[in-house]
């Protein structure tokens, strides 16, 4: 059975995607030229969101703003996925001291504020949308490895990686054709549930400054902006919030879509 949730979410993206992959040609104008002579103006007809404090068009801006959230997310998603995997793979497989010393340095990651944590490896590594991306993608890794774990210590215990083990097959052949392929269910769930709250944090540390640097249109620099505004021309950043709040669902739908769809007992239930 089709989930409702997984359809809305996938044609929420589509139109996320659509617009910053067609972006160059649906933007009216550049997302970085200045005009001073259109400053805050209201949205209409030549300004579909109206125009910021430099005269540059929001429409235009939100659109490639787009680009930047999507490669951003998914980027800083790859990360943590890679990293996340890695350590709940050698955490759940070996056990023993190994997975002593990598839960308990998962732990310590955990005990930080997402937006805390990522501030900290910002600062170290210096604020720029590249760092920023590094920075949250390490502070989801930890979601990904106990993750990760907890399926690898169930399906390591069952009778066809026994076997596998007791005819001898090496651990990577055992990694590689009896847990991983088994594991992939919950980890795309999971990684897909993931881009929109790295959108977010990616969003939030350009909002303090320690991302996107000026006049990149990327939604959480635009936010920041915005704020300066909010009586004056609320429009600035009514729309890149918006964008970001339409981004954010769609894959949170498309994430829950996924596992109703993956999850065996779940689909029994439709």
């Amino acid at each position: 059975m089709r989930s409702p949730n997984l359809v809305v979410g996938a044609a929420m993206l589509a139109l996320v995607v659509g617009a910053a992959i067609f972006a160059p040609q649906i933007a009216p104008h550049s997302p970085i030229d200045q005009a001073f002579t259109d400053q805050l103006r209201p949205p209409s007809p030549p300004h579909l969101f109206g125009t910021d404090e430099f005269g540059r068009d929001i429409f235009s801006r939100v659109l490639y703003g787009a680009r930047i959230a999507l490669v951003i997310g998914v980027l800083a998603d790859g990360i943590a996925l890679a990293l996340g995997v890695v350590l709940g793979v050698v955490s759940g497989y070996f056990g023993g001291r190994v997975d002593a010393v990598v839960m308990r340095s998962v732990d310590v990651l955990l005990a930080f504020p997402y937006l805390l944590l990522a501030m900290v490896v910002v600062t170290i590594l210096g604020p720029s949308l590249i760092n920023a991306m590094i920075a949250i993608g390490i502070v989801y890794t930890p979601q990904f490895a106990r993750l990760v774990r907890a399926a690898v210590l169930a399906i390591k215990e069952q009778e066809f990686v026994e076997a596998a083990g007791a005819v001898g097959a090496g651990v990577a052949r055992v990694l590689g054709r009896h847990i991983l392929p088994n594991i992939l269910s919950p980890i795309i769930v999971m990684a897909t549930l993931t881009v929109g709250f790295t959108i977010v944090e990616t969003a939030g540390l350009s909002f303090l400054g320690l991302g996107a640097s000026p006049p990149t249109p990327e939604w959480g620099s635009m936010l920041a902006t915005g704020r300066s505004f909010m009586l004056t021309a609320p429009w600035i950043a009514t729309f890149p919030g918006l964008a970001i709040l339409v981004t954010v669902v769609g894959f949170n739908l498309m994430g829950d879509g996924l596992r109703d769809l993956l999850d065996p007992r779940l689909r029994g239930r439709g």
